[in-house]
């Protein structure tokens, strides 16, 4: 799949593209709705499909310390939008540059003119273009002007509200991984490279694979049950994971510690994805090791039953 810069030129063969058009970052079943209608537009016209996202997402532009949120990684999307069956993923770069852009030259000289974009697929709530002077109404508008169609996806409803980022983050925020994972069609999962840490879990027999939560939205804290995808190979694996800043131990350090059942080999330097599946309890200081242990045996038999 091409990964495509909006800054760089684009290749002959993607111009005339049908564009999937918005932030996508959970690529929930709304983002999912959006982006059929642009690869089915595309394939209904033998046209390439792109899926266009922005990043960073402008939220963190213009806030830069707002609490980590995002749901996935640009590796993780490119792979989502491949399996959607798209042709190209768009990455709008999100700068200063790009943030004093009008909702007019974001159309014609962007999509129309750098991009050669002959449609765009978006959600009727999508906004662009500096202070958000652009919606649909204005990219049909502007894009008639230029030679782009413009299609609105309706919201994906569910439970009498529509499915969005936000009720995912919610969910995950409350310790609900199987209502996110209902809303994304998958499992939340955090991808990192395994680092060398202080050796605590092997010492009580409970190797862990430390992995920092980097700019991932914070799940609640604490035990889940989850499997592990190690990226290079494809292996997947089971196991329970303490997502936290560990209070049985000083000082405090926020880390993703998977424990992987039935493994032994060495995954320092690797990469890998650990999706959360079911959540367990939350994080607890004990009033001993042996008891942190016990319950540690508690938690692994309930993830190995969760996940059987």
């Amino acid at each position: 799949m091409r990964f495509l810069d909006h800054r760089d030129p684009l290749p002959e063969s993607l111009r005339g593209a049908i564009v999937a058009l918005g932030n996508f970052d959970g690529f929930h079943l709304g983002h999912l709705a959006v982006a059929r209608e642009a690869i089915e537009w595309a394939r209904a016209e033998g046209r390439p499909s792109i899926i266009a996202t922005f990043d960073p997402h402008p939220v963190r532009f213009f806030k830069p310390d707002v609490p980590p949120f995002r749901l996935t990684t640009l590796e993780q999307r490119q792979e989502l939008y491949l399996a959607a069956g798209a042709t190209a993923m768009l990455v709008f770069h999100f700068d200063g540059e790009l943030a004093r852009t009008t909702a007019e030259d974001f159309v014609r000289v962007l999509l129309a003119e750098k991009l050669g974009v002959k449609g765009v697929a978006t959600g009727g709530d999508f906004t662009f273009g500096k202070a958000r002077g652009g919606n649909f109404e204005k990219l049909v508008e502007l894009g008639h002007e230029v030679g782009i169609e413009a299609r609105a996806v309706e919201p994906v409803m569910d439970g009498g509200k529509p499915v969005s980022s936000s009720r995912v983050r919610d969910a995950l925020r409350e310790g609900d991984p199987q209502e996110a994972a209902r809303l994304l069609t998958r499992p939340f999962a955090i991808r990192g490279v395994v680092e060398h840490g202080d050796k605590r879990g092997r010492e009580i027999g409970y190797p862990t694979a430390n992995l920092s939560i980097e700019s991932y939205l914070r799940p609640k804290y604490g035990i889940y049950a989850v499997t592990g995808r190690i990226l290079a190979t494809g292996q997947e694996l089971k196991g329970a994971a303490n997502i936290g800043v560990r209070p049985q131990f000083e000082p405090p350090k926020e880390l993703l510690e998977p424990y992987f059942f039935d493994f032994s080999g060495d995954l320092y330097g690797q990469e890998i994805e650990v999706a959360f599946h079911h959540f367990l309890r939350g994080e607890a200081k004990f009033d001993s090791l042996d008891a942190l242990v016990a319950q540690m045996e508690q938690d692994c038999e309930e993830a190995r039953r969760l996940l059987a």
